[in-house]
């Protein structure tokens, strides 16, 4: 078989509108299973020449995995769906980066001739399943939280703005931007092609847009809020690491953090020579992939290490990519990997990101992919690259390129 028959190809992508992940929220009353299997059954209305028995492996990422995220929710979710019971599952948890891993390991499969056909993508119901209701042992367990460095995430978000020196209006200014982009976005159908929306049991919409975008977000409103993530245990934690003289300073707020969400995103990917097989279209093709770890008190900057060795796998520079989608954990993240990189900002989050948006923690990475493609097609595009940072000092990042242009 020729290395072309082995390509990654994207065929699709779907994903739910984002929702407020707290009681209230348009999905609060939506299971997370019925957020997977409905995405699962769009698949196959969108691609008519799909048949679920097709499908080798349906790859699902999920950060807290208890409740009704527990069990293995991607095989679960594959059989309430209706699909055939030879469409196997498993669920995998890198954190935030979850959902674009999933995609990420999918790859792997294809590329390596295990798999042929796979659905990848993440799931997280905060307003259901709170964030640290798993009791982990990372945040937990006190020895096992003093040992492997645990901080808040806010806190390591301050430490990387204290690093990098960012200002306090300059985060603001970033924040207030995702919203207005996310707005214009919205306004202007940038989401049509992907964006599922959630019905009730009755067909009834329950939610079709994301919930939490607010358009008239300006600097001005944000420079209210107070700082939110002053943590003494974890300026001590810091300071150990970093030397006794470190003054971490206190600049995130809620207004340039991340809200939390519900919701789902899918991606179907295939061989090439499985995709001709099966008359399935390909919109781009996965180039490559990469992970990255570092010391996980500062935590959040793993995003452009795997960035940098997603472009190396893929033989590209930064000036070959057209757009970034970087996870917005935290104003200072996105900042920090564009000053890093060399990111201009107008090809940075086009669309806005997470902190307009909202974080569905497992699922965020996935949609940030099917995001990137959208974004590419509209704009006529070649080449995004997507990266998100975790929780511990993890990261993951994918450089996608359009098909018809390859």
């Amino acid at each position: 078989m020729s290395d072309a028959a082995r390509d990654v190809v994207v065929i699709d992508a779907v994903r739910t509108p984002r929702g407020k992940g707290r009681p209230g929220g348009a999905l609060s009353q939506v299971k997370p299973i019925d957020l997977v299997a409905e995405l699962l059954r769009a698949l196959a209305r969108r691609n008519e020449a799909l048949d679920a028995r097709d499908i080798d492996d349906v790859l699902l990422g999920c950060v807290t995995q208890s409740g009704e995220q527990g069990a293995n929710l991607a095989r679960v979710a594959a059989l309430y769906a209706g699909w055939p019971d030879g469409v196997s599952g498993a669920t995998l948890n890198r954190f935030c980066a979850s959902g674009l891993d999933a995609i990420n390991v999918a790859a792997s499969k294809i590329a390596a001739g295990s798999d042929d056909l796979v659905v990848a993508g993440g799931v997280e119901s905060m307003s259901r399943v709170p964030i640290f209701s798993d009791k982990g042992p990372w945040f937990a367990d006190p020895e096992v939280a003093e040992r492997t460095g645990f901080v808040q995430m806010g806190f390591a978000a301050d430490l990387v703005a204290t690093f990098e020196g960012f200002e306090r209006a300059e985060l603001d200014a970033y924040a207030a931007r995702s919203h207005q982009r996310a707005a214009a976005a919205q306004q202007g159908g940038h989401f049509a092609r992907t964006l599922e929306p959630v019905r009730d049991g009755s067909g009834g919409v329950l939610l079709d847009h994301d919930e939490l975008v607010r358009g008239d977000t300006t600097v001005e409103a944000l420079a209210r809020f107070e700082p939110c993530f002053a943590d003494a245990a974890s300026s001590a934690k810091a300071r150990a690491r970093y030397g006794d003289d470190l003054v971490v300073r206190a600049l995130h707020h809620r207004g340039s953090s991340p809200s939390l969400a519900d919701g789902a995103a899918l991606v179907l990917l295939a061989s090439r020579q499985r995709a001709r097989e099966l008359c399935l279209a390909p919109r781009a093709r996965v180039v490559a992939h990469g992970n990255a770890s570092v010391e996980p008190v500062l935590m959040l900057t793993a995003a452009g290490r795997a960035a940098e060795r997603a472009l190396a796998r893929a033989a590209m520079t930064v000036g070959d990519v057209d757009l970034f989608e970087i996870n917005e954990a935290f104003a200072a993240v996105p900042l920090k990997v564009a000053r890093d990189l060399g990111i201009d900002h107008a090809q940075l989050n086009v669309d806005g990101g997470t902190l307009a948006m909202g974080h569905a923690m497992g699922a965020t990475g996935a949609m940030l992919f099917g995001g990137a493609l959208e974004a590419l097609e509209r704009r006529d595009e070649r080449v995004a690259l997507v990266a998100v940072s975790g929780g511990a000092g993890l990261g993951s990042a994918s450089v996608l390129a359009r098909d018809d242009e390859i």
